[in-house]
């Protein structure tokens, strides 16, 4: 009797314990695997996430392969300079016909810097005048022309090396530029990462449907406003993250003006399926104007 008794014993501690050991392991593989299933917009606050909706087949097939350009008559030239990490960056540059401080520093979408992108260049800096635009290649030569390729493409380019090339894109510029920046989709969370690098060299920002930076501390080291353009049919950069990205931006003490398009994702790019004519003409128009008000 006393030995049963003292074996049930041994066996209800073995339990007891058992449960404090099991059940905290179990909740942790809960919890690793639902963040695992997150989408980068709810997963990260910075620009580098976005490259993890290149997993998300929803995002792929959002973004069909770009209709063929071929764009021969540019105006701009192919330059390099030098990097922070000892590399050599390289991008698409258009100089004003006059000598000028100000810089348009441009980052393309998750399909690299292809012809579609230097002709936005050549548009931009005809359109503005007084500026020299640097449409910068954060891909080092790669060009996408189907979605498999943007995706491979964008998960591998690192944040640390995108980082150098816009640092050394705004060394090129100069110490006495006036950095603004623009970029859409992949390109238009970099497009905000651009302005806060930029320090007080910033002068304004444009960022179409980008992944926002969350982290108030960073936000107060913007040197410039912000001009936020989004699709309310984003799934990816939505609604919701539009809101924070206005009520982080106001925390932090940072102007913010957003304009809502009744769109998709990629509205403005008219190699894409879900290209909206007169969103994109108008979210052109408020980009010309926030600049040439700055320049």
């Amino acid at each position: 009797m006393g030995d049963n008794l003292h074996r049930l014993l041994i066996k209800i501690v073995t339990i007891e314990f058992m449960k404090k050991l099991i059940i905290p392991i179990l909740l942790l593989a809960v919890t690793v695997s639902s963040a695992q299933k997150m989408t980068c917009c709810t997963a990260s606050a910075s620009a580098s996430g976005m490259r993890a909706m290149a997993d998300d087949p929803d995002f792929v097939a959002t973004h069909e392969a770009p209709i063929p350009f071929n764009y021969s008559d540019q105006a701009g030239k192919m330059i390099t300079f030098s990097t922070p990490d000892g590399k050599m960056g390289s991008a698409y540059e258009v100089l004003s016909s006059a000598p000028t401080n100000n810089f348009l520093i441009i980052t393309h979408e998750w399909w690299g810097l292809n012809d579609y992108i230097k002709q936005r260049a050549d548009e931009l800096q005809k359109t503005l005048g007084n500026i020299n635009i640097i449409a910068v290649d954060m891909y080092d030569g790669k060009v996408a022309s189907t979605p498999d390729s943007a995706g491979k493409y964008m998960k591998a380019a690192t944040n640390d090396r995108i980082m150098s090339i816009l640092n050394g894109a705004i060394a090129f510029a100069g110490p006495n530029a006036r950095i603004f920046s623009l970029g859409w989709c992949f390109g238009g969370g970099y497009a905000m990462q651009t302005a806060i690098l930029a320090g007080k060299q910033g002068a304004g920002c444009v960022m179409y449907y980008g992944m926002p930076e969350t982290d108030i501390t960073k936000l107060k080291s913007l040197n410039c406003d912000v001009l936020g353009l989004f699709g309310n049919q984003d799934k990816w950069i939505n609604p919701d993250m539009v809101k924070t990205f206005q009520s982080n931006m106001e925390k932090a003490g940072k102007k913010l003006t957003v304009k809502e398009y009744n769109a998709d994702h990629a509205f403005a790019n008219p190699s894409n399926a879900h290209f909206d004519k007169a969103s994109a003409e108008d979210a052109n128009k408020m980009a010309i104007e926030y600049i040439k008000k700055r320049l």
